[in-house]
């Protein structure tokens, strides 16, 4: 490929992160010196083309050493993987963890999403930028210069709900290092700008029945080292592994199927059936991802799931690998993990050093890697086809179906996707076997299921019930409303999902339940508001994120969006267009349109909590129109 290449030259740091990340060049023809063969002979082409999968981590090199991504690092980049400067700009533009314009090299990341918005994270902000000035990207998009070796920002949900308002530090440099922490106090937001260390000694992951011998996925959790190969082994850990290879690959997806269980990550469509269609494909080679890229504001379980039980992830992802013919997994992690990413980097390394991991697992002739590949701070990445684009060194833009990932996925070959709550289930099956778990629930939802309750409740965290349970209940195992003051509404499902009544609370947190309530389970989300939240405001925050997070590949989801706000605002501000029966109206119908036409599940469930605070909550009910 002819490249046309930037005139901008790289500095040595940033040449080194992406050298160490890449490897030394080899010639002039992939950004090294030139030999004199060089000049009669090209090298490159379609194997360096083969390496763009590369191009993420590696821009997550340059960022985390030095702060920022600068032309000379992108021109160098192009160089390295015969990518034209223009498609690595519109990569890294597209992740809100990337910056291309400078940026100080320590970052303070202050959630204003609606969990820790209910929990005083906008005042936080607000005392904040009142103490140490704007934030460096302000809610306009305008970008704030400053000289400062620390910057602070408006950030989305950072899966830290249950500690909220919440806080993401990242530090460029030689040693890059992030954490994610919370609650998080103005004084101390202050005290990291001013050059302090983030709080620490914190308890990192809630489980309030940590212990309780009922517990099935998350029996480990809180109760094991999560670094500690033998401690996870010793707690009944690669027993489900043995017992797959014992009864085969086929027996593994039948024991699935009976089981009846659904994917946990919002759609609920039928494990055993995807797991038999990729392990039907008579192309080779068959891969594997775990998407853990838990982006749904209020959603958290998936983390305390990496962080207190990593190898499970691993064994886990080991079965359903040998189930359907994969002999490559990839964990799909999201940016905002730095813990997570630890834990399971270790627990990869401690099964490879073991055999549970590389060319013969257990020594069954079995072979299986992972690799753990970083987002970047894209909600989209959640969708299963835009984390094959994220991961082949596109932007995270979701593919039309057909063809379905079974068929071309990852690097055009059949593709599992499953998140990771649904593959920890099956551990859980082949201990118990697939009729006895089928048992576990109602006919319809089957097992357990894991709830991250967050906002107005008094013990925040991630609950572990068998389907069937009502919301009810869950509310009632989280303590109630914190303070036992008056119940607003509860949001059910996440940004995408629905608001419900106090008066409904008593529906059954099942599949079917729900769907007959006209509901959704979504992600797991259950987030309360008591009577001092401004739900008007939630419902513009999610309307917000929504418009952020669109990918703007169709017009339906990127035009919709942005109209969809600029209607709340209206309404807010008593200014309906045509009066508030026409302006509701109007947001009707973008959001009918947006449902019906949008090419992935952002948009088509982009109006779904707006919908519901519409007309369950009757949040306009009396307004004014101006």
């Amino acid at each position: 490929m002819d490249l046309h290449l930037l005139k901008a030259i790289a500095t040595p740091d940033e040449r080194d992160a992406v050298d160490t990340h890449l490897g030394p060049p080899t010639g002039g023809w992939d950004g090294g010196a030139r030999r004199s063969r060089d000049a009669h002979t090209a090298s490159g082409g379609h194997e360096a083309r083969a390496e763009r999968h590369r191009l993420l981590p590696a821009l997550h090199a340059v960022q985390s050493r030095i702060g920022w991504i600068s032309e000379g690092a992108v021109n160098y980049l192009a160089e390295r993987l015969t990518v034209p400067p223009a498609d690595i700009f519109g990569v890294a533009t597209f992740y809100g963890l990337l910056s291309t314009v400078p940026r100080p090299p320590r970052v303070l990341h202050l959630c204003d999403d609606i969990g820790c918005r209910g929990k005083g994270g906008d005042a936080l902000c607000r005392t904040v930028e009142q103490a140490a000035g704007p934030a460096y990207h302000g809610p306009d998009g305008t970008h704030h210069t400053i000289s400062e070796a620390t910057a602070w920002m408006r950030s989305p949900c950072l899966g830290l709900c249950d500690h909220a308002p919440a806080a993401l530090l990242t530090e460029a440099g030689p040693k890059p290092a992030a954490r994610l922490f919370g609650p998080v106090t103005a004084a101390e937001a202050v005290a990291v700008l001013e050059g302090g260390a983030a709080p620490a000694g914190r308890d990192r992951i809630r489980i309030p029945q940590a212990g309780d011998p009922g517990l099935r996925l998350l029996r480990r959790v809180g109760v094991v080292d999560p670094a500690s190969l033998d401690d996870y082994r010793a707690h009944g850990g690669y027993l489900s592994l043995r017992r797959a290879f014992e009864i085969g690959p086929d027996a593994v997806t039948r024991e699935v199927t009976e089981a009846k269980l659904a994917g946990r990550g919002g759609a609920a469509f039928p494990t055993g059936r995807k797991w038999a269609a990729v392990a039907g494909q008579g192309v080779r080679p068959h891969y594997l991802i775990c998407n853990a890229d838990e982006s749904e504001p209020g959603t958290f379980k998936d983390r305390a799931v990496m962080e207190g039980d990593p190898f499970a992830v691993i064994e886990s992802m080991t079965i359903a690998g040998f189930a359907t013919g994969c002999d490559q997994g990839y964990i799909y992690l999201r940016g905002e993990y730095p813990e997570a990413r630890t834990r399971l980097s270790q627990a990869i390394e401690a099964a490879r050093r073991h055999g549970l991991l590389g060319p013969n697992v257990m020594g069954r002739g079995f072979r299986f890697e992972i690799e753990i590949r970083e987002g970047a701070g894209a909600y989209i990445c959640g969708e299963e086809t835009a984390i094959f684009n994220s991961i082949e060194g596109l932007r995270g833009e979701p593919r039309n179906k057909p063809p379905f990932p079974f068929q071309s996925g990852l690097f055009g070959k059949p593709t599992l996707v499953n998140n990771v709550e649904t593959l920890v289930n099956v551990l859980e099956i082949l201990r118990i076997g697939g009729s006895a778990y089928a048992a576990i629930g109602t006919e319809g939802s089957t097992g357990p299921r894991l709830f991250c309750l967050s906002g107005c409740v008094e013990r925040p965290g991630v609950y572990e019930v068998p389907f069937g349970a009502s919301l009810r209940d869950l509310l009632t195992l989280a303590g109630g409303v914190a303070g036992g003051r008056p119940l607003q509404a509860v949001l059910l499902g996440g940004a995408a999902g629905v608001f419900v009544r106090p008066d409904e609370l008593d529906i059954p947190l099942t599949f079917e339940g729900v769907r007959a309530a006209g509901a959704t389970l979504g992600s797991g989300v259950i987030m309360a508001f008591d009577d001092r939240v401004d739900m008007l405001d939630v419902v513009l925050r999610i309307a917000s994120f929504f418009r952020d997070e669109s990918c703007g590949q169709c017009v339906p989801c990127r035009v919709g969006t942005v109209r969809q706000e600029e209607a709340l605002h209206r309404l807010k501000a008593g200014r309906a267009r045509g009066g508030l029966p026409t302006e509701l109206a109007l947001l009707e119908e973008i959001g009918l349109a947006m449902k019906d036409a949008s090419i992935c599940g952002l948009g088509q469930t982009a109006y779904a909590a707006v919908e519901s605070a519409v007309k369950r909550l009757h949040l306009f009910a009396g307004a004014r129109t101006g």
